[in-house]
């Protein structure tokens, strides 16, 4: 990997927009980096920075029902993001665990996400399962599945 050590660490929601909008929305018909969520009061905002300084990796999780399972608390997984030069390093799996352990101290049952295709087999090596079918996102206008991972 790299000589710097990598810890996840609690972000603004400002700093998260430059790299969702490089990683997030390129290629799209949408450049706005900006969620629902983001202002919601238990919205947390998770990011990795390289040695320099610079943010390398983000991702947000809200306080959101998932739907086969609206009575019970889960958390909502969005703008994963890990910036090109840095992605198949483990960073991803780093912010995926620290999420994780988060929502599972915050007592809920699950995480989910609405996922790209094209990082669903991440996902999946990642101890997530896929929840019903395809569909098309309408911002990104990408092939997406719901993937959820049960909090033991």
């Amino acid at each position: 990997m790299h000589d710097h050590a990598f810890e996840v660490v609690e972000i603004t929601t400002e700093q998260t927009y430059a790299l969702r909008t490089a990683i997030l929305r390129h290629d799209t018909p949408n450049s706005d980096p900006r969620y629902a969520e983001d202002s919601q009061p238990e919205t947390i905002h998770l990011g990795i920075f390289a040695a320099d300084q610079s943010l390398i990796g983000t991702s947000t999780w809200a306080i959101q029902p998932f739907s086969a399972d609206p009575s019970s608390r889960a958390v909502h997984l969005r703008g994963m993001a890990v910036q090109t030069t840095h992605q198949n390093n483990g960073l991803g799996k780093l912010m995926l665990d620290a999420g994780v352990d988060r929502a599972r101290n915050h007592g809920a049952k699950y995480v989910w996400a609405k996922a790209r295709d094209s990082a669903l087999n991440f996902y999946i090596r990642n101890g997530f399962s896929i929840y019903g079918d395809g569909f098309t996102e309408g911002v990104t206008q990408l092939p997406h599945h719901i993937i959820v991972y049960k909090i033991d």
